[in-house]
């Protein structure tokens, strides 16, 4: 009788091991997702800002407008990051528009602070898209 209690406790102790062990793998996979999910968002804001700062600096060279160039680099970030690209990048566009009658209009933004007077376009984007 001794020996079958005796069994059943190792057993018993056994399963419960088995499923803690189980509960912290879940607990990482889920942990390394958020952390992959993190890394792949910095990836996707550095991608678009620096797509952003190449048409800058297209425009400073007077290089063509809708080159095949950029639409070739624009296709394939929609294509690796979809629709959230398009989305981001007009979310850009209307922060900048916000942004840029807010100074027209005399009211200090905090792209002014991070900026201050001597303000370039890549400044600019560097302080609306954070990465």
């Amino acid at each position: 009788m001794f020996e079958l209690l005796l069994i059943l406790i190792i057993i018993g102790l056994t399963l419960r091991g088995r499923t803690k062990r189980k509960k912290n793998r879940s607990i990482d996979a889920e942990l390394k997702a958020m952390i992959d999910d993190v890394r792949e968002s910095e990836v996707i804001a550095t991608e678009i800002r620096q797509f952003l700062l190449d048409i800058i600096n297209d425009n400073r060279q007077d290089l063509e407008k809708f080159s095949d160039v950029r639409l070739r680099q624009a296709a394939e970030m929609m294509e690796r990051i979809g629709p959230g690209a398009f989305y981001w990048m007009s979310d850009i566009a209307a922060t900048l528009a916000l942004g840029y009658s807010a100074r027209i209009n005399g009211v200090r933004t905090n792209v002014d602070e991070e900026v201050g007077e001597s303000a370039t376009p890549e400044a600019i984007i560097r302080a609306v898209v954070q990465v």
